[in-house]
């Protein structure tokens, strides 16, 4: 199997960790634009022949890596990426609650897209 790298689809608001053409999984998140601009993870998908591999840390750590090299933050709503952030404080800064509260919204009010 080739190795495991990840790539940014901002248009699809797709995180993609694949290998060769094979999508092994992916983060679906949107970028809230007010009242601050926020990356929001709303969920982690792994495929069921690559669980147990490390794919959706990797995923999770490669999004809290893109927010610091932008200088926006993340506002996780994906149950995944939040526990992930839990277990890792130094590379996962607290999301400020107006932004949660704003990224809960803004996926209340947009249903069909995820």
């Amino acid at each position: 199997m080739s190795e495991t790298a990840i790539r940014d689809d901002r248009a699809a608001g797709r995180l993609e960790a694949y290998a060769g053409d094979e999508v092994l999984g992916h983060i679906e998140y949107f970028v809230l634009e007010s009242p601050g601009r926020a990356l929001v993870p709303v969920h982690t998908i792994v495929e069921p022949a690559h669980e147990g591999k490390g794919i959706a840390g990797s995923l999770a750590r490669e999004l809290y890596a893109m927010s610091a090299r932008e200088g926006v933050p993340v506002a996780p709503l994906c149950p995944y990426v939040v526990k992930w952030a839990a277990r890792h404080p130094e590379e996962a800064p607290a999301a400020d609650p107006e932004l949660l509260s704003a990224a809960m919204a803004w996926l209340t009010a947009n249903p069909g897209r995820f």
